[in-house]
C-alpha cells in the first residue's frame, strides 16, 4: 500500500542521512499539481523518480522497491559501484552464503561488453547480491567458465548463463535474474500476487486445478519440470481451483469445474489469452504449448459465453462471442 510504501521510503531516509547525507529524499503530493505530473509523466501513485547532478531533466524512475533495505541498496548502486569486486574465494563464499540469493558474473577481464550489461543489471536488481571476479583461482574453484553469470539459491549454482560479448541485453537479464525472487512455480495467492506482478515477465503460464487431488503432485512435477526450461521467458504460476478468493482469476480466464486440470498462457502487455491445445498435462505437451507460443504460432483463445437458449426470441439478438460471426456476417 502507498502508507506502508512511504514508511519504508522514511526509513530509507533516516538510514542513510548518516552515510550518505548528500543523497535527499522528499515526498511530494501531487494531486492537484497536473503541470508536475505531466512534466515528469506520472500515471501511477506513487511514483518514486530519482533526480541526479542537480538537474530536473530525466529523472530515473525507481520500479518495485518497497523495501527501506532495497531503496538504500538502489539509491547506493546507482550513486556508486553497483557490484562487489571480488579476488578470492573467501570473498566469494560469504556472498554466496550471506542470502538466499546471490548473483556473481565471472569474467576474462573487467572491462569489456558483458562486464558493463551485468553492472547495469546489478543497479535495476537491487534484491539479491551482485559480485564479480577475474580472479582465475575463484573461476577454478567453482569449475566456472569465464564470461559466465551465475545466480547462487541458498548457497548452490541454480542457473548459469554465457555472457557473449556485446550479445545480451540489459532487459533479458534483469528478467531472467528477477525471477528468481520467485518459486520456479509460483502459487497465485494474495501475497504472491504483488511480487508475481513485479517480475518483468510479460508471459505468464497458468496452472488450473486443485491442490488436493490425488493426481495433484503428478501434474505439479510435470509442470515444474516445464518451468525449469522457460525461466525467465515464461513465468509459471500455479491457482488452486479450490481456493474460494481466486474467484476472480477463474472469471477472467473463463474457468469451469469441468475444465480442470487447465492450462492458459498470458500476455500481460497484449492482455491475451492462449489454451493449451492439448487436454493433458504431460511435460512434452507443455513444452511444445510454451514453444508455440514463444515463436508467435500459439492461436489466441477468444473465450465466449454458451449461447443463451433464448437469444432469438426478441426483435434485439443476444449476442456472444461464440454466435457474433454467424449472425453478424
Amino acid at each position: 500500500s502507498s502508507q506502508n510504501l512511504s514508511e519504508e521510503f522514511a526509513e530509507a531516509a533516516r538510514q542513510l542521512k548518516k552515510e550518505a547525507p548528500r543523497i535527499q529524499f522528499g515526498k511530494m503530493d501531487v494531486t492537484h499539481q497536473h503541470d508536475f505530473r505531466k512534466e515528469f509523466n506520472i500515471q501511477a501513485f506513487p511514483t518514486v523518480k530519482f533526480f541526479v547532478n542537480g538537474s530536473r531533466e530525466d529523472p530515473i524512475d525507481c520500479k518495485g522497491v518497497r523495501k527501506a533495505s532495497t531503496f538504500i541498496t538502489w539509491v547506493k548502486r546507482r550513486t556508486g559501484p553497483s557490484t562487489v569486486l571480488i579476488n578470492s574465494t573467501d570473498q566469494a563464499e560469504a556472498i554466496i552464503k550471506a542470502d538466499d540469493l546471490a548473483v556473481i558474473g565471472f569474467f576474462r577481464e573487467l572491462h569489456n561488453d558483458s562486464v558493463e550489461v551485468f553492472c547495469e543489471t546489478a543497479r535495476d536488481v537491487p534484491e539479491m547480491p551482485f559480485g564479480m571476479t577475474a580472479s582465475e583461482d575463484v573461476c577454478a574453484n567453482y569449475g566456472i567458465q569465464r564470461n559466465s553469470l551465475v545466480v547462487f539459491k541458498k548457497g548452490k549454482p541454480v542457473h548459469n548463463e554465457m555472457l557473449e560479448d556485446g550479445r545480451q541485453n540489459k532487459v533479458g537479464l534483469t528478467r531472467l535474474i528477477k525471477t528468481f525472487t520467485l518459486d520456479l512455480v509460483t502459487e497465485y495467492n494474495i501475497e504472491t500476487s504483488l511480487k508475481i506482478f513485479d517480475v518483468p515477465v510479460e508471459n505468464h503460464i497458468l496452472l488450473f486445478t486443485p491442490t488436493n487431488s490425488e493426481t495433484f503432485n503428478e501434474i505439479y512435477e510435470k509442470y515444474q519440470t516445464a518451468a525449469a526450461e522457460f525461466r525467465g521467458k515464461i513465468l509459471f504460476v500455479l491457482v488452486d481451483t479450490n481456493e474460494a478468493r481466486n474467484g476472480r482469476i477463474f472469471e477472467y480466464f473463463r474457468i469451469r469445474d469441468i475444465d480442470v486440470p487447465a492450462v492458459r498462457i498470458l500476455n500481460l502487455t497484449s492482455d491475451a489469452k492462449y489454451k493449451m491445445p492439448a487436454d493433458e498435462v504431460t511435460v512434452e505437451n507443455l513444452k511444445e504449448f510454451c514453444q508455440s507460443y514463444l515463436n508467435g504460432k500459439a492461436k489466441q483463445h477468444l473465450s465466449s459465453e454458451e449461447i443463451p437458449e433464448d437469444w432469438d426470441k426478441m426483435p434485439v439478438k443476444v449476442l456472444v462471442g461464440k454466435n457474433f460471426n454467424s449472425i453478424i456476417f
